[in-house]
């Protein structure tokens, strides 16, 4: 093990903080050991905050239209190849119910930037599920949008927000998207949702194409700063349909590391073991948990949309029901000595 980069990952330990530089340091420095005493730190904040308790996130992929055009992604509205399609709202409300009924105790609406779907649709779709479900949380994960859009749908009843940042350097941020989408606009929307009193969820993809060790550690301290109530990361994983096809995608290796420092620099954030993580190694989301991860997001979108929504290649579970989904996951989590619960699953501290 390099000795210095031991030090700082005790500096971190202690203080929660190092400069960008020294998170560069760290990343490209680590090796099996590194990374094992990075997990071992994690873990112990996982248990300190959260014990072994792993919470669950039902996803509903209601949109797979979108008016943007990022590089990176497989619903980008220039691929005629994509399968469109819409959920109606008793669609959304029915795979709600099931989740429901499953024990999730989050339902996270998922799409492209879908602009059929008014403010005034989102609202009522939010009011209905609060309504049907009181101790339901329900999070939004539906883009940039304006102040107003946003605090619309927090008075309707929304409780949190995801939005991934993709990376804290303008400049990389502007080689993965198309120049009509601003970096500024979307680190606005972040401290808005923030500013209204959502719990925000930020993130970035690890090693997407162009990405430096510096690129990441930038990603870190903005997780230092900005303190997202989650952070969902996970490799970045080509499709086939997009600029991007033949970019080499993200190592998990890399991912688990980022994951450990993510959870040392802000003990109580909510970290999910993503499906990105799964599709790239078997055992991938086992793995993350390992490594600092307590949430994970089965998928309760209806069978038949499943593989319409590929935001990247060979993602998994697109033909399990949900109520497979969730007894595979709970198998999953319990073999390594965590337990998926029935819970709200707030940010500790919030």
């Amino acid at each position: 093990m390099d000795l210095d980069s031991k030090k700082l990952l005790d500096e971190l330990n202690i203080n929660h903080s190092l400069s960008v530089e020294e998170y560069e340091y760290l990343l490209k420095n680590a090796d099996g050991e590194l990374m094992e005493l990075a997990a071992e730190y994690a873990r112990a904040y996982q248990k300190q905050y959260y014990g072994n308790k792993v919470f669950t996130r039902g996803l509903v992929e209601f949109t797979n239209f979108c008016r943007n055009n990022c590089y990176y992604c497989g619903i980008r509205r220039d691929n005629n190849q994509c399968e469109r399609y819409r959920l109606s709202k008793s669609d959304i409300m029915e795979c709600a119910d099931t989740g429901y009924k499953l024990g999730y105790r989050t339902v996270v609406l998922q799409g492209g930037e879908d602009f059929a779907f008014s403010d005034q649709d989102v609202c009522d779709i939010v009011r209905s599920i609060k309504k049907a479900h009181p101790d339901v949380a329900v999070t939004l994960s539906i883009g940039e949008r304006s102040r107003e859009s946003y605090q619309a749908y927090f008075d309707a009843g929304a409780d949190r927000y995801l939005l991934r940042h993709e990376t804290a350097n303008p400049l990389l941020y502007a080689k993965l998207h198309p120049e009509n989408l601003s970096w500024e606009n979307r680190m606005t929307c972040l401290k808005t949702l923030k500013e209204i009193g959502y719990q925000v969820g930020a993130g970035f993809m690890v090693e997407s194409p162009g990405q430096t060790p510096y690129d990441l550690a930038m990603d870190l301290k903005f997780v230092e700063e900005f303190k997202p109530d989650m952070c969902g990361i996970g490799p970045f994983i080509s499709h086939k349909d997009t600029p991007f096809s033949k970019e080499k995608s993200g190592t998990l290796e890399t991912t688990l590391l980022c994951l450990s420092l993510i959870r040392i620099i802000y003990p109580q954030v909510l970290l999910p073991a993503t499906t990105a993580l799964g599709t790239i190694h078997p055992q991938g989301r086992e793995k993350g948990i390992l490594a600092g991860a307590n949430v994970v997001m089965p998928n309760l979108s209806p069978v038949n949309v499943r593989k319409k929504y590929t935001l990247y290649d060979n993602k998994i579970c697109t033909g399990e029901e949900a109520a497979e989904c969730v007894n595979c996951l709970k198998n999953r989590i319990s073999s390594i000595g965590y337990e998926i619960v029935e819970d709200v699953g707030n940010r500790a501290g919030f």
